[in-house]
């Protein structure tokens, strides 16, 4: 099976926790992409009732397609159940590295309103360590970015400014740009957290720690679901 064969099959999965009447959040990114057009198809076809906040406005677009009703946050500032994607996960903790689809900012509002956060991977997103595969996405603000990405660089990252298809800076739903912070492999992200986070010019960061409750991986194998133990 190739990779997207293996995120459908965890994200059928996950839509499974997805109840009549739940407020659900949608992710952005492929992954995701499937989960919604799976809610979708339980929507025209079972009659599923459900109210759904997008992560970026492709999501709410595919949503909106596929019949899902689509509020906003301030519609709808508690949620249920969330259904996205990530970059690398950790199993022992299942702290997570994600927005390299570029919806980091509010993906990570939507996970903090949420009960429930489910992060759905294929086998190739499980690491040992965050940062062994993958660079720390860092939204900032457009405003004098040089400057905040010469600043990171006094983590121990080398920051890389985020390019489109055409070759000019990505540019968020929200208006800002993304610097993809390249760090060694992390035995403890909370202090590089703590620290991205205190730098004025930077909105937020891709590195989802104490968030997530459950992940569903797809391999080869089949799917599994590993559940963060919270005593």
């Amino acid at each position: 099976m190739t990779a997207d064969d293996l995120k459908r099959q965890a994200a059928l999965r996950a839509v499974e926790y997805v109840r009549e009447g739940m407020d659900v959040g949608l992710g952005t990114g492929s992954t995701a992409e499937h989960a919604v057009r799976e809610i979708g198809r339980r929507v025209r076809e079972e009659a599923l009732h459900v109210r759904c906040v997008a992560t970026s406005n492709k999501i709410s677009r595919l949503a909106a397609e596929v019949g899902i009703k689509v509020v906003t946050l301030e519609e709808c500032p508690q949620l249920d159940v969330t259904i996205d994607g990530a970059d690398e996960i950790v199993l022992g903790t299942l702290d997570a590295i994600k927005g390299m689809g570029g919806a980091l900012l509010y993906e990570k509002m939507v996970a903090l309103a949420t009960h429930e956060e489910i992060l759905v991977v294929d086998g190739s997103k499980v690491v040992k360590k965050l940062g062994d595969h993958t660079s720390v996405p860092v939204e900032v603000v457009r405003w004098g970015w040089t400057r905040t990405r010469d600043t990171l660089r006094d983590l121990d990252c080398e920051p890389v400014l985020r390019l489109g298809a055409d070759r000019s800076p990505f540019v968020t739903d929200s208006g800002h740009l993304i610097l993809d912070c390249r760090f060694p492999p992390m035995a403890d992200a909370y202090p590089i957290a703590k620290a991205i986070k205190q730098i004025t010019g930077v909105v937020e960061h891709g590195l989802f720690l104490g968030i997530v409750s459950r992940v569903v991986i797809a391999t080869a194998d089949g799917v599994r679901v590993v559940e963060r133990d919270w005593s």
